[in-house]
């Protein structure tokens, strides 16, 4: 097996790392409530997703 002969050093460690960063989701606007939820995701206030019901909210009366 190959072994370095030199320590990597810092700077070159943190450039790769530079990309593995967290991003934030995007959000979306929902045409159905206007309520704001991630993008490619059933909303979370109506329970629809591209216009179509997909989970049957709870009424509280």
């Amino acid at each position: 097996m190959a072994h370095p002969k030199r320590r990597q050093g810092k700077a070159r460690t943190a450039k790769r790392r530079s990309h593995d960063k967290a991003k934030l989701p995007t959000i979306a606007v929902c045409p159905n409530c206007q309520a704001w939820h991630i993008y490619h995701t059933v909303c979370g206030e109506c329970g629809y997703y591209r216009g179509k019901l997909a989970i049957e909210k709870a009424t509280v009366s």
